[in-house]
This record gives structure tokens, C-alpha cells and sequence, in this order.
């Protein structure tokens, strides 16, 4: 699919918010008071998040690759898997779309924000903070390195899986092959002055552009990647796998007032911040990395 950069840069703003929305969305109805969800459990925050990533891969997947993650786009363009020229556009589109999918999820929750009166409750509807936090200066040392640790694998199995379902999908292994076949056939098919048939083109064409009937079911695959990480390594940290999902929403917490959010909206805790961020970045290295040289 040939689109413009700027169409990417569209894609990834609006599959961030769609994650968001449809994973926050999920917290929210979970913990905050008041919602007909409250209190339904926590695989309904893992069907969030997992249908967040799920359907913008299969609305995006073809168009910007659906990154939907500054973590993923710094380690495939650390392995030259990814033009550096465009990281920048895509990590500013992807926090713009996270904070822009939060305000979606403040506006239809607001209500049940000034009913609640756990601060924690509504923190946790916007970032992640590590359970060991108990709010004392003693619990910040073993919360942080609980965190990072829970972030760090979460974030490798995350991407090294992601990149094993796209590039590793059943029938990659023939798309060369036909990729050098239309090559061959159209050079042929010039120099004896004829066009190869249009269907025929198409067809192949739509085996080699990522429209492959098994890379949509790799996609599909992804959200139930996401789901089975938040059922297994949610505990400690929520978590959140992704540097835009995490601060993008915690500096729109920081921003918003009480009169939003409720009396019981507390700090925003910055001091983890650097967590949930850091983590999945430097796991985000690791997994591609390792991944390319293993299979590419």
C-alpha cells in the first residue's frame, strides 16, 4: 500500500488513541466508582488492552506498520529496520495520540472520577505505578526496581513475539520468490511488448504488500499477545509496555484539576515515571535487535 508519510504519521496519532481509549477505557470502567464495570475484574483490562493493540493493527498494520509505540519505532530503527529521518514524527504523533485518547476517556468518565476516592484508582486510570508502592518514601526503592524489571521482560517478549508474527507469518517464506517472479514476468512481459494480465498483477501484489491472508491473522494474534501479557505480567505494574501509553496520559493527569478528577486526585508520582519509559525502551533494543540477528 503505497501512502504518503504524512498518512503515517495520521495512522500512528490515531491507533495510539484507539489503544487508549479502548485500554484505559477498560481501567477506567473497572476502578472507578460508580460505572456499571466497577469492581468486574482484571481480564476486563486485559480484553482492553488486548483489542486496543488488535484492531489498530488491522486497521493500520499495512499503513504506518502500526508502531503505536516509541519504543518499537527506536529499536527497528536502531537495526535499520526503520528511517531514523522519520522517528521523531512518529514518537511526537504517537504521545499527542495517547493524550488525545486519555482526555476521550476523562470526558466520558468524569462522573465516576468525582465519585471515586482512591487516588490510586484514578492514577491508574491514565499510567501505571508499581503495586509494592504504598505510598511511602521507603516503598519507592523496591516498587522501582520491581517495575523495571516487570516492564523490561513484558516489553521484550512484547516485541521480539510482535516481530516473530509479522516477519516469521506462515507463506513469509514464499514472498521473495514471488517478488522476483513479478520482476522477472514484467521485464518479460516488456520486452515482448505486452502487458502481464492486470488480475494476475493484482493477486500477486497482494501476497507481497503485507495483505497476506496469514499477516492479518498474525495481527489479530498480536492483540491476544497483549492480553495474555496483561493477564500474566499486569500484577506488579498494570503494565505498560509502552513509553507513549504511560507518559503521554501522566503529564495530562498532572495537568488536569481536581474539579476534573475529583478531591481524590493525589501526585502523579514522577518520581517511577522514568520507568515506565526507560524499560520498554531499552527492552524495545534488546528484542529487535536480537531478533535480527537470529532470523533476518
Amino acid at each position: 500500500m503505497d501512502v504518503t508519510w504524512m498518512t503515517k504519521y495520521l495512522a500512528e496519532f490515531l491507533g495510539t488513541a484507539i489503544l487508549i481509549i479502548l485500554g484505559n477505557g477498560a481501567v477506567a470502567n473497572v476502578d472507578l466508582k460508580g460505572t456499571k464495570g466497577y469492581g468486574s475484574g482484571w481480564m476486563t483490562i486485559a480484553w482492553g488492552y488486548g483489542c486496543g493493540v488488535m484492531i489498530p493493527a488491522l486497521m493500520f498494520g499495512n499503513v504506518s506498520g502500526n508502531h503505536i509505540n516509541p519504543a518499537f519505532t527506536l529499536g527497528l530503527a536502531a537495526s535499520g529496520l526503520f528511517p531514523w529521518a522519520h522517528v521523531a514524527q512518529y514518537i511526537i504523533a504517537q504521545v499527542l495520540g495517547a493524550m488525545v485518547g486519555q482526555a476521550i476517556i476523562v470526558m466520558v468518565y468524569r462522573p465516576f472520577y468525582l465519585n471515586t476516592n482512591n487516588p490510586n484508582h484514578i492514577l491508574g486510570t491514565f499510567s501505571t505505578i508499581d503495586s509494592l508502592d504504598n505510598g511511602s518514601k521507603e516503598s519507592r526503592r523496591s516498587a522501582t526496581i520491581n517495575g523495571f524489571l516487570n516492564e523490561f521482560i513484558g516489553s521484550f517478549v512484547l516485541f521480539f513475539a510482535a516481530l516473530g508474527l509479522t516477519k516469521n507469518f506462515f507463506g513469509a517464506e514464499i514472498v521473495p520468490g514471488i517478488e522476483k517472479l513479478l520482476a522477472q514476468g514484467g521485464k518479460a512481459a516488456k520486452v515482448a511488448d505486452m502487458d502481464m494480465p492486470t488480475k494476475i498483477q493484482q493477486g500477486i501484489t497482494g501476497l507481497t504488500s503485507g495483505n497476506a491472508g496469514s499477516l492479518a491473522v498474525a495481527h489479530i494474534a498480536l492483540g491476544f499477545l497483549v492480553l495474555a501479557l496483561v493477564a500474566a505480567l499486569g500484577g506488579p505494574t498494570g503494565p505498560g509496555l509502552n513509553p507513549a501509553r504511560d507518559l503521554g496520559p501522566r503529564m495530562l493527569h498532572a495537568i488536569l484539576p481536581k474539579s476534573i478528577l475529583g478531591e481524590a486526585k493525589s501526585d502523579s508520582k514522577w518520581w517511577y515515571s522514568w520507568v515506565p519509559v526507560a524499560a520498554p525502551i531499552l527492552a524495545g533494543l534488546c528484542a529487535v535487535a536480537l531478533f535480527k540477528i537470529i532470523f533476518l
